[in-house]
């Protein structure tokens, strides 16, 4: 299949707009689509260079252009090329307008400006990486969420990815050896997210585990017996703690995490 080209421009460094993009290519068998984003861009010429870069290539822009003239010069030179060119948050902003009568700062990246929301997020980033995978029970007494499972029920990237909202998390890994730390049952139980999964499923997560670290497949971890072992064992510690079990078969991190902040 011919590689696509799908280009992101922003005058500010256009993470809005990939994330939009990423988020409708999973929609779509597109595998060969490429993006190719153009960051903090401030003169009318570097849009011309791009939008003649996408009809070249017969693809298409998204844009998170918050410089009117900016805006003007990309409707515009879509125009001249043929290029579609789709507008990610003109229409949110003139939904602003129209109905509250207000009118825009106009200045690119004041979503991540470094106010207090960015250091409590930088802040809360940290804290999960010091408490990651149980290395220090302590920090689970300061958390706003504390995750537990079994191996390979997305612990540790469900963490990272409540960091990146500002949510303090620590998480701990369960199994039937070894004696959970006396802190976790020091914690309300709202505070508690029990992870599980079905057996097939993490057995087939383990199983090409255990291929990209190069072991044999004759290892206990990775047998459907061992599997329902640890989640016997982990749902009723669950049940011991009273906290909310969520099953994420299936589920993206970023659905997880929306049951996760919805909880809380």
């Amino acid at each position: 299949m011919k590689e696509q080209h799908l280009y992101i421009c922003s005058d500010s460094i256009g993470e809005t707009a990939e994330a939009v993009a990423q988020a409708t290519i999973h929609q779509f068998n597109a595998d060969q689509v490429r993006i190719k984003r153009h960051g903090h861009l401030k003169q009318e010429d570097e849009i011309r260079r791009v939008m003649e870069e996408a009809a070249a290539t017969g693809g298409f822009v998204a844009y998170t252009l918050v410089q009117p003239e900016l805006r003007e010069m990309m409707k515009a030179e879509a125009i001249r090329l043929g290029v579609r060119a789709v507008d990610i948050m003109g229409p949110m902003m003139q939904a602003f307008i129209d109905t509250y009568g207000d009118a825009p700062k106009s200045k690119p990246g004041l979503l991540h400006e470094m106010d207090a929301d960015y250091f409590r997020r930088v802040d809360a980033i940290e804290f999960a990486v010091k408490y990651d995978d149980g290395r220090d029970a302590r920090g689970m007494l300061q958390a706003q969420v504390v995750l537990i499972g079994v191996s390979r029920t997305s612990k540790t990237p469900l963490s990272i990815f409540l960091a990146h909202k500002g949510i303090k998390v620590a998480n701990l890994p369960v199994m039937p050896e070894v004696k959970p730390p006396a802190e976790l049952f020091k914690i309300p139980s709202h505070r508690i997210i029990g992870l599980t999964m079905d057996a097939e499923h993490i057995l087939n997560i383990r199983t090409e585990r255990l291929k990209a670290v190069g072991l044999p497949n004759g290892s206990k971890y990775a047998t459907l017996q061992r599997v329902v072992e640890e989640l016997e064992y982990a749902e009723g510690l669950m049940k011991q703690l009273g906290c909310t079990v969520i099953n994420v078969t299936n589920k993206a991190i970023e659905e997880t995490a929306g049951i996760i902040v919805e909880y809380i």
